[in-house]
C-alpha cells in the first residue's frame, strides 16, 4: 500500500477516518456514503483501523496540536525545529495525546498495543521527562485532557 510505503520514507502527517460527505460532521450518526463525497480518498478505514496497523508497526501516532496552540509556528516553529529542538516536545506530546485516545475512543486489542508502544518511547526519553510523562499519563487515566509539553 502507498501510504505504508510514504510512511517508510518519513512522511508524519496522514488521514484516517475523514468524512468527506457534505455535511457528515454535522451528523455524528451518518455512515459514511462515498458517493456523496466531494473526492475519492481510496482508504475508507476508520480512525482506529489506522492507529491499530501504526501500532502494530510500533509507530507512534499523534494527535498533537501544542505547538500550534502554544504559538510555535511559522518561523518560531523552524527556530526549534531546524536545530532539532522540537523533538524535546514531540515525542512526549505523542505519548500523551496517545494515551488519550487510548483512554477515550480505543478498543481493548488496540489500547493493549497502544500501552506497549507507549511504554517503549518513554524508555527512549531522559529520565526526568520520563517521570514528567509518566505523571501526566497518571492524570489522563484520572480524566484530565488536554495535557502537553
Amino acid at each position: 500500500e502507498l501510504r505504508n510505503q510514504l510512511i517508510q520514507f518519513g512522511v508524519s502527517q496522514i488521514d484516517g477516518g475523514t468524512k468527506i460527505e457534505l455535511g457528515s460532521y454535522a451528523e455524528k450518526e451518518q455512515n459514511h456514503d462515498l458517493k456523496k463525497g466531494q473526492f475519492r480518498i481510496n482508504d475508507d478505514r476508520s480512525l482506529n483501523e489506522i492507529i491499530d496497523e501504526l501500532l502494530q508497526q510500533d509507530m507512534l501516532p499523534s494527535f498533537c496540536t501544542a505547538c500550534y496552540r502554544l504559538g510555535r509556528t511559522g518561523e518560531h516553529f523552524m527556530e526549534f525545529s531546524v536545530p532539532g529542538f522540537i523533538k524535546r516536545f514531540c515525542t512526549p506530546n505523542a505519548i500523551l495525546t496517545l494515551a488519550e485516545y487510548l483512554m477515550d475512543y480505543a478498543p481493548e486489542h488496540t489500547a493493549e498495543k497502544g500501552w506497549d508502544v507507549i511504554e517503549k518511547n518513554i524508555h527512549e526519553l531522559n529520565e526526568n521527562v520520563q517521570h514528567q510523562v509518566r505523571e501526566r499519563i497518571e492524570k489522563i487515566k484520572r480524566g484530565e485532557r488536554d495535557l502537553y509539553f
